[in-house]
């Protein structure tokens, strides 16, 4: 792996492909994957390349400059496997993947890839091609306005005016039994104005008609939902925006769910809040039903059990960003679910793994951006779905594959298990700028990636109690590029094609080793990184993988009795010193050991009360001045461009870089 790193690539299924070619290449198909506001990803399949020297390097500008800029290699995948017995058996395909970052939205840029092999090419290996990126979802320019007013508004009303959301959205608000007997009113590029007040239905009466004096709010079924069913267009959505006169609440009443919308495309929400509910917005089912073009922004979720649900394989284009959301777990206390020393001493273990709140946003897809939410009091923050094997496996469809998904800037706080799941993804999710703190259960986890690449870039963890990664179900194609990470890097299951650079990784205690490694691949790779050690381990370092003349080794776990230890392919090694570790393996020879004095202000958690939260601005995890982090990483094209000093720093500050930006924006 060069230190250079690279990656991009596409959406076809993951099938494996049959023939096979010898060292040298057959070009195949690139393709684009569907755009996010602020990254694109490429796929370009290929035949051969069995001894894996191959290259993609990728250059890019926005159409219309005339410099360059290097982006990195695109990752080669090469039929690696992930498997969980009774769960999951995916051979990854045989091509190059990766993703371009930080680009501007709703813009053209050029993509040029140029595929190298000393063993020869057939077919063409230098290729240009234009993308463009998405724009933020907005309601429609032009289009009608409808003003809702919450029943038994007396005050002064702006016209069409409408008594309940139900009633501007179809001809009558209709409630009860007769609730879907009206027609829609709503039509594509509509916005619904959502004036200030409590719309809340009273489930336990009749629903008369809207304007009597036994009105019960809101004209929904007597389940409380609110089905939402006419689709928009994404140039055209149908928008229910808070109007701006004071908070306009939809008041779930405890039902189970307050928003059906898995048979409306492109229903965008803003500046409204939703509460006291089970679900909010339900915009999916697996092989039922479910949505496109879902946008929820700038908006409320208080005393939610699920804030936005969707793990229906045909969802796209999900845009969640700059919300609140609130679960029901204590904010004041960590808990978690895991029968595990020391939880499981607790007296008050049963009691406390009950959860509340399940996850504040869990979707499945491809092409959805999750970005500066806030997130706080939930099982689980922000996640890709599980889901299990692609549809239809190996002829997934290209539109029912998850790819190309996009984690940003959020602010994530006091979870039972992980900040962020990219579970069950494919290839290209990105990872970039969270702030998680207080999960117990690891910070963020890959269980499991099919074939890759996600990225986890310039995120912070602290005061997570398992650590800041949890590597589960045999993933594969991972990258963890300049991370902070307080906390000891450990894995339930082996990986493959896995590759670390400039991240910090500081043990604290909770684990004797601060870093230890299982592959299946030997072409995993690790270096430029620094560690902190836990003071009188006997071992501080390990990497297990097959002998280092195999290039993989997976065991036939297809094959192997149910009770064998998954790692038996795998040589294990361990190592008391960086330099003893870096010498055996050959890892990690440009790394170095730091402590927690390279921070500002950031001392090791203290664990001997593991429900103990800490406040994440009483925590500063930018390097002081001359701190042995500065300086000591290495050149990762579109992730460290603008680098400061003499090359990049470690972990995810750059020293005297301004701090990005967690949780909602300001309007």
């Amino acid at each position: 792996m060069r230190a250079t790193l690279t990656a991009a690539c596409l959406l076809l299924c993951g099938g494996l492909t049959t023939a096979h070619a010898g060292n040298a290449i057959t070009a195949g198909a690139l393709q684009v994957e569907p755009p996010t506001l602020m990254a694109l990803g490429f796929d370009w399949q290929i035949d051969g390349d069995d001894n894996r020297n191959a290259r993609v390097a990728v250059q890019y500008r926005r159409q219309g400059d005339s410099q360059w800029k290097q982006g990195m290699d695109l990752l080669r995948l090469q039929r690696e496997e992930s498997f969980v017995r009774n769960a999951l058996d995916f051979i990854a395909p045989n091509l190059f993947s990766g993703s371009l970052f930080d680009l501007q939205e709703d813009t053209n840029y050029e993509v040029r890839f140029t595929l190298s092999d000393p063993d020869g090419i057939s077919g063409e290996s230098v290729r240009t091609l234009v993308a463009r990126t998405r724009a933020e979802p907005r309601p429609a320019a032009g289009g009608r306005v409808l003003h809702v007013y919450p029943p038994g508004y007396t005050g002064e009303r702006l016209e069409p005016a409408y008594s309940g959301l139900l009633e501007a959205y179809n001809v009558a608000g209709l409630g009860g039994d007769w609730s879907r007997a009206s027609p829609p009113r709503v039509r594509p590029g509509d916005t619904l104005l959502i004036h200030a007040g409590v719309y809340l239905s009273k489930r336990d009466h009749y629903s008369h008609e809207i304007n009597s004096k036994y009105t019960t709010c809101c004209a929904t079924p007597w389940d409380g939902t609110y089905y939402l069913d006419v689709k928009g267009t994404a140039q055209q959505p149908i928008a229910i925006v808070g109007a701006g006169d004071g908070e306009a609440i939809f008041d779930g009443a405890g039902n189970t769910v307050l928003f059906n919308v898995m048979a409306a495309d492109h229903t965008y929400f803003e500046g409204v809040t939703f509460r006291n509910t089970g679900t909010a917005i339900e915009a999916g089912q697996k092989h039922i039903a479910g949505a496109k073009g879902l946008t929820v922004k700038h908006s409320r979720f208080v005393d939610v059990g699920v804030a936005v649900h969707s793990d229906w394989s045909g969802s796209s284009g999900f845009y969640i960003a700059d919300n609140d959301m609130l679960g029901r777990e204590r904010l004041d206390r960590l808990a978690t679910w895991y029968g595990v020393k020391p939880w499981i001493d607790r007296p008050d273990f049963l009691e406390q793994a009950k959860m509340k709140s399940f996850y504040a946003v869990s979707i499945y897809g491809q092409g959805h951006i999750l970005a500066y939410n806030r997130v706080r009091g939930f099982h689980d923050g922000l996640d890709h779905a599980t889901y299990g094997m692609p549809d239809n496996y190996p002829d997934t469809p290209a539109d029912r594959l998850p790819v190309s998904i996009d984690i940003y800037n959020n602010d994530i706080d006091v979870m039972h298990d992980n900040c962020i799941e990219t579970d069950g993804s494919a290839r290209n999710v990105r990872v970039l700028r969270n702030r998680c703190f207080n999960a117990v259960l690891g910070g963020m986890s890959p269980q499991p990636i099919f074939g890759g690449p996600v990225y986890f870039i310039r995120n912070v963890v602290y005061n997570n109690w398992w650590g800041p990664v949890k590597i589960h179900a045999e993933p594969a194609g991972i990258f963890y590029l300049n991370n902070t990470y307080v906390g000891e890097f450990k894995q339930l299951m082996p990986t493959s094609n896995m590759h670390l650079r400039n991240n910090l990784i500081l043990g604290q205690g909770t684990q004797p080793r601060v870093y230890a490694v299982d592959s299946f691949t030997n072409y995993s790779s690790s270096d430029y990184n620094g560690f902190r050690p836990n003071p009188g381990q006997p071992e501080a370092f390990a990497w297990n993988s097959p002998p280092f003349e195999q290039v993989r080794n997976y065991y036939n776990e297809r094959k192997r009795p149910e009770s064998a230890d998954t790692t038996a392919p795998l040589v294990k090694r361990s190592f008391a010193t960086l330099a003893a570790f870096a010498k055996a393996t050959g890892q990690d020879r440009h790394s170095r050991l730091v402590d927690y004095d390279i921070f500002v202000n950031a001392p090791m958690p203290d664990f001997s009360d593991v429900t103990h939260v800490v406040k994440s601005d009483t925590i500063d995890l930018q390097l002081r001045k001359g701190a042995v982090a500065i300086d000591a990483g290495t050149l990762l094209p579109n992730i460290t461009d603008g680098f400061l000093g003499k090359a990049p720093d470690l972990g995810a500050y750059e020293y005297g870089a301004p701090l990005p930006h967690y949780g909602p924006r300001p309007r």
